[in-house]
């Protein structure tokens, strides 16, 4: 494997992204991570440069991570990756898979039109109507629209200071997406697709004292074998993006399970301590047999 050139885009320095690269280079021996914060175009020479390396040379590029904290500005980057593909470059996944999913309105929108449960959701600029939720619901789960492992969100009770607190999520959020806070019992499930293909399911487990299950708040990784319609509601959620490896969020409610999110990028540490598997490994092995055939 020798010949192929695999570029890796991601954090240098991240344990996901570098147990790609290691995974590249024991298959192919070579190694390169890319940071997209020193990749630049110019249109007159049609090179996509990183650190003197002209990434449409490549035979492919996983996408791994597009920045460390998602934002408007990552959409940017994706766009670049795009005259790379344009040019013969394989890209894992395509930029135009990752690009809805960056921005959760985007992938709420895509998930409402497969007609995958998903909580109640408002999505409005209007302070009057976002309270009006927040009185409807109970308690409400306010989430910027470009964030990760719940970062910047907030729990809105329906409480004579509910406006106020409203008016501090929209300084920063002016588009306001609200969602019913349900009961998770602790628990929420990572399901795990690698080229459109079920390979297992993660739960995750919240700490003590935390209203969301993500590790970055202390959320721990369990085993976790999911029923045969389980596995079929994640795999038509996740099949509309197209995605290389993909985890889908779901939780299961009193009312039955729900989809939160599909991942743009899926999480390697959830499949390995959760289900045993290296997903590296197993995602270059599918990206190296997909540019050979």
């Amino acid at each position: 494997m020798d010949s192929i050139r695999i570029g890796v885009i991601g954090i240098p320095g991240k344990w996901s992204t570098e147990a790609l690269a290691d995974a590249v280079e024991a298959r192919t021996g070579s190694r390169y991570v890319i940071d997209m914060a020193k990749v630049s175009l110019d249109t007159e020479t049609g090179q996509l440069m990183h650190d003197g390396v002209d990434l449409c040379t490549f035979d492919a590029l996983i996408i791994k991570k597009i920045s460390e904290i998602y934002s408007p500005h990552a959409l940017d980057r994706l766009e670049l990756l795009r005259i790379a593909e344009k040019k013969g470059v394989r890209l894992f996944s395509r930029p135009e898979a990752v690009l809805r999913l960056i921005d959760r309105l985007a992938c709420t929108v895509s998930l409402q039109l497969a007609d995958a449960p998903m909580p109640s959701t408002v999505v409005t600029e209007d302070h009057g109507v976002a309270l009006e939720a927040v009185r409807r619901y109970g308690k409400a789960v306010f989430k910027p629209l470009y964030s990760t492992k719940a970062r910047g969100m907030a729990v809105i009770e329906d409480s004579p200071d509910a406006l106020e607190q409203i008016s501090a999520f929209a300084a920063e959020n002016p588009v306001m997406y609200i969602q019913r806070m349900l009961n998770l019992s602790g628990q929420d499930l990572g399901m795990v697709f690698l080229d459109g293909e079920y390979l297992c399911t993660y739960a995750r487990v919240s700490a003590g004292g935390t209203w969301n299950t993500t590790i970055h708040s202390g959320g721990k990784y369990a085993p976790y074998e999911p029923t045969p319609e389980l596995i079929e509601m994640a795999r038509r959620a996740q099949a509309p993006f197209g995605l290389t490896f993909t985890t889908v969020d779901v939780a299961l409610t009193d009312d039955g399970p729900i989809v939160f999110e599909v991942s743009a990028f899926g999480g390697f540490r959830g499949v390995l301590e959760g289900c045993g598997l290296d997903a590296a490994a197993l995602l270059t092995d599918t990206v190296i047999q997909k540019v050979s055939a």
